[in-house]
């Protein structure tokens, strides 16, 4: 499984052969720079931590710049983790480019939704409204909060108005349209979460990965059974 850090620029559309348009997500993806090697020893877990987009050394506070100079690399507005199993193999100060992704990939977009400020009940979770009739007292309330007596509280988790949006969202099986090296782009065949200018991580596709494994498992069965 591969894994890059990006930034979404906004939406387009491009024509295929056959004359479709295709609503496509401009990703801007400069390299990512190694600067930390996660392992099972030292960490508890295998991974590496990846800077995007540089930054003025005057800006950083002295944590992250011991960190950047220890990796021996320029400091960097974002850092983030890939825990792909493809990804372990780079080193320190090395630079993962867009051009491990090609046009036909099917990968995931995991980003962070755009906020929406508080909502209640029926925007946030689509739940039903009163009646609209004279003499109804209830329209948009959050419903009734009994639990059958046996429990003196309200339920975690009971859907009710609060903050909408600004969570962690991910896309499954998402499209890569067109890898542009020259401009440092990738363009994605639909929408992915999130603002524009905002991070997003690219991976190859979950359940494509295991779709793959699958009918290799099949196959080998098949012909060992011949």
């Amino acid at each position: 499984m591969k894994a890059i850090i990006g930034r979404k620029i906004g939406m387009t559309q491009v024509f295929a052969e056959d004359g479709s348009i295709y609503p496509v997500t401009v990703v801007e993806v400069l390299p990512n720079v190694v600067t930390q090697v996660k392992t099972v020893e030292k960490d508890g877990y295998a991974a590496i931590q990846v800077g995007y987009e540089d930054k003025k050394a005057s800006r950083v506070n002295k944590p992250l710049k011991g960190i950047y100079e220890k990796a021996g690399v320029t400091p960097k507005y974002e850092l983030h983790e890939l825990k792909a199993d493809e990804m372990l193999g780079y080193a320190v100060g090395s630079e993962i480019k867009l051009d491990i992704f090609a046009a036909g990939d099917m990968i995931d977009v995991t980003g962070t939704s755009k906020g929406k400020g508080f909502a209640g009940p029926v925007k946030r979770h689509n739940y039903k409204i009163g009646p609209k009739s004279h003499g109804s007292g209830y329209h948009r309330g959050v419903g009734s909060m009994a639990n059958v007596g046996r429990i003196q509280r309200v339920v975690p988790g009971k859907k009710m108005a609060g903050h909408m949006g600004n969570e962690q969202v991910t896309i499954l099986n998402l499209q890569v349209v067109e890898v542009l090296p020259e401009k440092n782009a990738i363009l994605v065949k639909g929408a992915v979460p999130g603002p524009k200018y905002s991070i997003v991580k690219i991976r190859s596709a979950v359940k494509e990965q295991l779709r793959t494994r699958t009918v290799k498992k099949l196959l080998n069965r098949t012909q060992v059974e011949e």
